[in-house]
């Protein structure tokens, strides 16, 4: 069996103008002081230039000592919102078009091969570091059609996975080039947000070996989804873990879809590690069960909490709940010496 490792934490809701939050280095000296091992690095400018990691090694090497020197490593990158930008519907064209370089806006065609070029980059990027795991998110072209009304046309579901599938399939290739599994983040709003979407998804791109999961169960829990049966179920697919909390609280005028309401006033909402509803103990058992290879990473969000003091906090919460794998059975010590020839006799079968 495996020990999960960690603690490491996403840096994605902690990037800032003012120091320590404005640097790379500054972030790192920072995260290594609350106890984290290392950084799931967002491809943002202003912490990692992803083109220049994937043409140089020598810059992938700079940024590895340099986060060595403060006892980080690099848990995996991230390119959710270039990933996000593979597949947008027409309906959120204006909204992710901030997502994209300003030159791109407005130029959907070129903000598509930006986005599928990033990606190619992310590959060569995590191998030049030495990652096993890059995580994204997988984008959306039948997101808005979640809830048929008026009825979704026969075909439509179907045209829009093979369609995702067509866009992913040479990066997943590219990945597998590289040697890096590609994580999704299973997650509302992307095309791919659980079991059911997956499969269809893993399908139409023929179970392809690098299409795995970033696995945070607050997404699951607040579509009410069994986050640990999900585990039984996909842990050969689980390559990521965002560990990350949410509640759920639905009343008589609030269900799972939140009535347009502000984060603070949803009947569904992320919290800082602890203060929600999820069952953290029964998870990190069954990511020992299952040989989790990967890190345990702090995502944090959370609708009333400071982030400084959930970044502290999350860093002794996950390495509370790190289960240390043992070496040996707990009853070993009742065992004994067993030969083939007792083994028969035990049996009957002399």
């Amino acid at each position: 069996m495996k020990t999960i490792l960690g603690p490491a934490l996403f840096l994605a809701q902690y990037m800032g103008d003012k120091a320590p939050f404005d640097t790379l280095e500054n972030l790192a000296r920072w995260a290594s002081a609350l106890g984290y091992k290392a950084l799931q690095l967002p491809t943002d400018a202003r912490l990692f230039d992803l083109e220049l990691a994937a043409q140089s090694q020598t810059y992938c090497d700079d940024i590895a000592g340099m986060l060595a020197g403060y006892g980080l490593q690099v848990s995996e990158l991230s390119t959710h919102l270039q990933g996000q930008l593979l597949a947008v519907h027409p309906a959120y064209d204006v909204l992710f078009d901030g997502f994209a370089p300003p030159a791109l806006r407005g130029n959907t065609a070129a903000r598509t091969a930006w986005a599928e070029d990033q990606l190619h980059c992310a590959a060569i990027a995590s191998r030049r570091l030495g990652l096993r795991a890059h995580v994204t998110f997988s984008g959306a072209l039948a997101w808005p059609y979640l809830y048929p009304w008026p009825q979704r046309p026969a075909g439509l579901v179907e045209t829009a996975f093979a369609e995702l599938a067509r866009r992913w399939r040479p990066v997943l290739d590219a990945f597998d080039d590289a040697g890096v599994d590609l994580c999704y983040e299973l997650h509302p709003g992307e095309d791919l947000h659980d079991g059911v979407t997956l499969e269809r998804f893993l399908e139409a791109v023929d179970h392809h070996p690098r299409a795995n999961i970033l696995y945070d169960p607050s997404h699951f829990l607040l579509q009410q989804l069994d986050y640990l049966a999900f585990i039984d179920i996909y842990h050969r697919r689980i390559k990521a873990f965002h560990v990350k909390d949410a509640e759920f609280r639905p009343n008589g005028r609030q269900g799972v879809y939140g009535g347009f309401s502000d984060w603070q006033e949803r009947a569904g909402r992320f919290r800082s590690l602890g203060d929600g509803q999820i069952d953290f103990k029964a998870i990190f058992s069954k990511m020992a069960q299952y040989d989790f290879p990967g890190w345990a990473v702090l995502e944090w969000e959370c609708a009333l909490k400071h982030p400084e003091d959930g970044a502290a906090e999350g860093a002794e919460f996950i390495r509370r709940h790190i289960i240390r794998v043992s070496e040996r059975a707990f009853d070993d010590f009742a065992g004994g010496q067993v030969q083939t020839a007792q083994i028969a006799q035990i049996l009957g079968l002399d």
